[in-house]
């Protein structure tokens, strides 16, 4: 009897499942670019991509703009990228071009940034705080948290200050939120007394 064969070898499938359709054309890209062997190289040029489509006004307005031909994306982005990028990242843009989704780019290259992260260990959390916080309280966040990964991930801290919260923390690392903030401690009390 004949076995199923799966198209894709487990070494180059992304290490977490993203879906949507913005997710279908990053889980494409990094297949392709792991089996040429240029993940770096791939996420460095879709980074530029996105720069340039923030920065420069006409550019982003050219991606995001229904009116033009899909052929016309198409030969444009072939024309612009072929010489300066590789093969998937090129490939990547005149797929989104002749599918009519450039407009879509930025949640593209997004999600091949969660797939690269996942990749290299990376876990994101975000401490928000009333006050901004000095490096040696930071630091000891930072350790704490290191516990609250497993182990051989990297804990990628970010800080925001939102004087709202009164005072405390919220923490987000990943998917999980935890408010130890005085604005926290206040809703539960009140709801607890309606």
């Amino acid at each position: 009897p004949a076995a199923r064969r799966f198209s894709v070898q487990a070494e180059h499938k992304p290490l977490i499942n993203l879906y949507g359709i913005n997710a279908r054309y990053a889980n494409a890209a990094y297949i392709a670019a792991s089996k040429s062997k240029s993940l770096d190289l791939v996420e460095t040029e879709l980074l530029s991509i996105q720069k340039t489509a923030h920065d420069n006004a006409e550019f982003g307005d050219y991606l995001k703009n229904p009116t033009i031909a899909r052929k016309d994306k198409v030969s444009a982005m072939t024309s612009l990228l072929s010489e300066k990028m590789s093969p998937v990242t090129v490939n990547l843009m005149t797929t989104l071009a002749g599918n009519a989704r450039l407009a879509d780019t930025t949640k593209v290259v997004d999600s091949y940034i969660q797939l690269m992260k996942a990749k290299r260990g990376e876990v994101e959390a975000t401490i928000i705080s009333a006050e901004p916080l000095t490096k040696a309280q930071s630091d000891a966040i930072a350790t704490a948290m290191k516990g609250q990964v497993p182990k051989g991930k990297k804990v990628i801290l970010s800080t925001q200050v939102d004087p709202s919260i009164l005072g405390g923390l919220q923490v987000q690392i990943g998917d999980q939120f935890l408010d130890l903030s005085v604005s926290g401690k206040i809703s539960t009390i009140s709801r607890a007394l309606v």
